[in-house]
């Protein structure tokens, strides 16, 4: 390894335990970041659930499960069970969006003076 290499080596390093200043973009990147995870920790959750209840209700439909179960007649139980969670997952987009719109108007005012102070 030549001086060089050496030299970046230790201060690429080295960068990583000094501390840095905050800047504004940073804060920005922080806020950003504040305003888009609820909403998106919601739609990861609240989609998820809905395509497993939709699964669930497939299952019943296409396997012997219900048999397993002690269900008698599986089909229609299974057919209204996968509708729900078709219905389930179809609104998760429109609450996703409602969600995230009110945490931006929220947000909104902060973003747009950092981002001027930023941009001058």
């Amino acid at each position: 390894m030549n001086k060089n290499d050496k030299e970046f080596l230790v201060q690429k390093i080295r960068t990583q335990y000094t501390e840095t200043e905050s800047t504004g973009l940073d804060e920005l990147k922080k806020l950003h970041k504040k305003v888009n995870k609820p909403a998106n920790v919601f739609a990861y959750i609240f989609g998820t659930l809905g395509a497993i209840v939709m699964g669930s209700g497939m299952s019943l439909v296409m396997t012997d499960i219900g048999a397993t179960l002690g269900l008698q007649e599986t089909t229609v139980l299974g057919v209204v069970i996968g509708v729900i969670g078709m219905v389930w997952a179809i609104i998760n987009y429109p609450i996703y969006k409602r969600i995230l719109s009110a945490r931006r108007k929220k947000y909104a005012d902060k973003i747009i003076a950092l981002s001027d102070n930023i941009m001058k």
